[in-house]
Parts: structure tokens; sequence; C-alpha cells
């Protein structure tokens, strides 16, 4: 089995909260500063700069999964993670059915930017992206399981957009391939804290929203090759296959 070092939680300029310095250039050199195998770009309520992403990380051996980071009707963030291009494109326009849209304030939100590989612009969203949708958490799960993707809730230690602040727990029948804690806290103190999650696989990601925040949390997979099958399996412990999270 190998390790591959994961960090499938990133924001880039697209999100109004990211920093204009992360385009998609910057995040794959910086991917690559960290020996990064595996990332996700998890733009708020958007896909779209998961193609540009895996395009230019191709040629650095870097492995890109497309996703967003969707915001539930309960205001629960969620990743939501897809390997090809028919699921990405399904999955915006499931986004983009569902999402209240209210128009952008850029000098309160900031910029919502697609950029291509030599950072021109090339496009700007004009609703805002961290809006709510009119889906429920168990919509959304169905329809990422609908797709074949993962469906993991973001940050369940955060005081905000939480499973576990906008519910108060983790619902013993909702579905999900992983439990996502971010680096501020860690699987055994959110375990002490919540004794009634029974499904206890985990994974730690940055969140990042600047360049330098790229890779301060990461998962290591273990895997006999990186695709898709396999991340599935590592993250349910299955043939062989394992995550590897730092408490």
């Amino acid at each position: 089995m190998n390790l591959y070092r994961a960090d499938l939680h990133l924001h880039s300029v697209l999100s109004p909260c990211g920093d204009l310095e992360m385009s998609p250039s910057n995040i794959v050199a910086r991917a690559v500063e960290e020996k990064l195998d595996l990332i996700a770009i998890t733009d708020h309520n958007s896909t779209l700069h998961g193609p540009v992403v895996r395009q230019i990380a191709a040629q650095h051996g870097i492995y890109v999964l497309y996703g967003a980071e969707f915001t539930t009707a309960e205001e629960v963030h969620c990743v939501c993670l897809f390997d090809t291009e028919t699921q990405r494109v399904e999955f915006q326009n499931y986004i983009e059915a569902s999402i209240q849209c209210i128009p952008n304030n850029v000098d309160y939100y900031g910029y919502q930017l697609v950029v291509d590989a030599e950072e021109n612009v090339v496009d700007e969203v004009d609703y805002l992206l961290i809006s709510t949708t009119t889906q429920s958490i168990y919509d959304v799960q169905a329809k990422v399981a609908q797709l074949g993707g993962l469906f993991i809730p973001a940050h369940i230690d955060r005081p905000k957009f939480s499973i576990s602040s906008q519910l108060g727990f983790v619902p013993p029948d909702l579905k999900f391939d992983a439990l996502e804690v971010s680096r501020y806290s860690s699987p055994s103190a959110m375990l002490a804290a919540n004794p009634f999650i029974t499904h206890k696989r985990f994974v730690r990601s940055s969140d990042a929203h600047f360049v330098g925040d790229i890779a301060k949390q990461t998962t290591q997979f273990q895997m006999d090759r990186l695709d898709f099958e396999n991340i599935r399996n590592a993250l349910h412990g299955l043939n062989g296959c394992d995550v590897i999270v730092a408490d």
C-alpha cells in the first residue's frame, strides 16, 4: 500500500471569502510545494474552477477531485466530491437550480471570479455564492449518492455552519462517507463531546482560503493506487484501504 497526502477542502478566488491570490495556478503551485498528491476544489456552491485546476495539476502528477462546499437549507456546509466531468456538470446544474440568487455585493463580500490557467478573468458570478439553498441535508446527500460522488459534512466541530451547530447532532440515519474535523479540533475531541456518533470515519482538511493555509491540515490515504474507487474504499476502510488522520 502507498500513502497519498490529501487536502480535500480548498477554496479559490471564486469563493467570495477566497483571497484574490487563490487562483488555480497558485493553488497548484502551493500543492506542489507541500507535496500533496490529492486535492479537491470546493468553492462555496460552485464547481466551476474544478476543470482548470485539474488541467494544471495533471502536469504535476496531482490528482484533483471536482467539488463544492454546498450550503443546505439548514445552513449546514457539506463537502461534495466528484470525479467525472459529467458528474460535475450535473451537480453544478443542481446547485444553480436550488441556490437563492441574491445579488453579490462585491464591496462587502468580495469578488467571485472564474479565471483560466493564465489567470485571465473569464467570468464573474453575480449572485452570492455563500447563500443558502432550498435543499435539505438529506436531499443533498441523496443527490450526491445518485451521482456516485462522496458526501462529507464539513468542519463538524465549528460553532457556525456545521452539522453540530445547525442541527445539534449528527443524525444517525444520515448517510455520509466521512465527517470532516477542522484543524481547530480533533476526532477524539469530537467523539468525546458527541458519543452518539457511531460512524467513526473522519478526514481533516485545511479549508484554505489563502495560499499559505493550503495543507495546514491534511489526511493521508493508504491505497495501492490513487483513483476514485480507492479513495472511496479508504474513506470506508474497505479492501485494505484506509485513511490516517492526525489527532
